[in-house]
């Protein structure tokens, strides 16, 4: 055959190769589900939306980091790598971070909008414009009632109070504070009144400071003809406008002691110079990290320790199975021990001897009833036997009235029996007499 044929290993070998190259770190957004945590450490689960599903795999050393425990129905964001599961031939994710939706996708437009703007070139130190060396007019750009404002002015009042001060009002927070922050600026590069602009506001969460955030107000700083200084926030915090900026100053206190002018001017200058270079260096530092990257991903597609992990994912995967087959086998093996003991104890000689008690007592009962019906069966006859007795029983002619005349041991029938002078005994129904004959009378023939 003129085509080569592939085995259904080489094949996915070759798709895995595809995704991988093809389509590499992604950033995506769902719902957990058939969430599985083995001894390994390792996480597996399943990231779907109402449509679709792909599953995922978190081998431990990145589960570890996680700042919060994965749950059935969280929704999370999570970055990942695409990639296939050779030994089902499944797409799979082969996930890096996962934190909560909400502050998280917040947190994924940041990071890519950084990574465009930083492509673009609007971070790169040939694009920053050196703060002027003597500044005797600051623009300021920020809310007119916040604390910010505040803490400028008095650094600046303590600092150099012949600083004259334009305060150019805008929204620092909201869906209307983008264009209003783009307007301020655009309005003091039009006007042109003073020698440096001041892009300041006070602390607080990645929602309050989104504004800052937005490409609208990157795109007009890189813009601005005006030097521009950011300091948004707390030193924590960092937003685009930092990246963008002229100079990042960590708060507006700083910013505002940065750009008077004292006896540690020339120091200030220097540690401006000097957060120009670290921020220049940073730049730099990221574009290598991201290049290192994709080059990593591209190395651990083909390294020994993504079969490794492959290996390991089919393992929990083959655990997981072993565990349930075992669950499944104990449970029969617990029903039919069940129903041996049932029958067991069916044929359980106390059981036995329980039903032959029973069975005992019953007939017990049953001999009784028997012998009562007998005893009363014969009593019974007894009765009659002795009333016929009775009928014809010598001592029942005596109660009416006669008597039995006993001479010599014989009863006598025939006064010839006796003899004048002979002792009789003479028996009747109730007691007996003694008696001599003294004269003897024989009946007449005719009698």
């Amino acid at each position: 055959m003129s085509q080569s044929i592939l085995t259904v290993s080489g094949l996915s070998r070759q798709i895995k190769s595809l995704l991988e190259g093809g389509i590499g770190r992604v950033w995506l957004s769902g719902e957990i589900s058939n969430l599985a945590t083995p001894a390994s450490g390792h996480i597996y689960f399943t990231l779907k939306d109402d449509r679709s599903q792909i599953r995922c795999a978190m081998f431990r050393g990145r589960a570890t980091r996680l700042t919060f425990r994965p749950a059935h129905g969280q929704q999370v964001l999570v970055r990942a790598d695409v990639t296939l599961y050779e030994p089902r031939g499944d797409m799979q994710l082969m996930v890096d971070s996962m934190q909560p939706a909400g502050d998280g996708l917040l947190q994924q437009q940041y990071e890519a909008l950084k990574m465009q703007l930083a492509a673009e070139g609007l971070f790169a130190t040939s694009a920053k414009q050196p703060l002027p060396t003597q500044i005797t007019t600051l623009g300021v750009i920020t809310s007119a009632s916040g604390a910010a404002i505040a803490d400028v002015l008095s650094v600046l009042k303590r600092r150099d109070p012949m600083l004259k001060v334009i305060i150019y009002p805008t929204l620092v927070q909201g869906r209307e504070a983008t264009a209003a922050i783009c307007n301020a600026i655009e309005l003091a590069n039009q006007r042109n009144e003073v020698d440096c602009l001041l892009l300041t506001r006070g602390g607080g969460s990645l929602e309050d400071l989104w504004c800052f955030n937005e490409q609208a107000v990157a795109r007009a700083i890189y813009h601005s003809r005006l030097p521009l200084v950011s300091a948004v926030g707390h030193e924590v915090d960092t937003t685009i406008a930092d990246y963008v900026a002229d100079v990042r100053a960590p708060t507006p206190s700083a910013a505002a002691e940065l750009l008077s002018r004292d006896r540690s001017h020339l120091g200030q200058r220097l540690q401006a110079l000097q957060q120009q270079l670290q921020r220049a260096t940073a730049a730099q530092l990221r574009q290598q990290q991201h290049q290192l990257a994709l080059l990593n991903s591209r190395l651990q597609a083909a390294h020994p320790k993504a079969q490794l992990q492959q290996h390991s994912q089919r393992l929990d995967e083959l655990s997981l199975r072993l565990q349930r087959a075992i669950q499944s086998q104990l449970q029969r093996q617990r029903h039919q021990h069940q129903q041996l003991q049932q029958r067991l104890q069916g044929q359980h000689p106390q059981q036995r001897l329980g039903i032959a008690k029973q069975r005992l007592e019953g007939l017990n009962q049953r001999l009784f009833a028997a012998q009562q019906r007998l005893f009363s069966h014969k009593r019974y006859q007894l009765g009659q036997l002795v009333a016929k007795i009775d009928s014809v029983s010598p001592l029942a002619v005596l109660s009416r009235g006669y008597a039995i005349a006993n001479c010599h041991g014989q009863a006598l029938t025939d006064a010839s029996q006796a003899s004048v002078g002979d002792s009789i005994d003479i028996r009747l129904h109730r007691g007996q007499i003694s008696a001599t004959v003294s004269a003897i009378s024989q009946p007449n023939k005719n009698q």
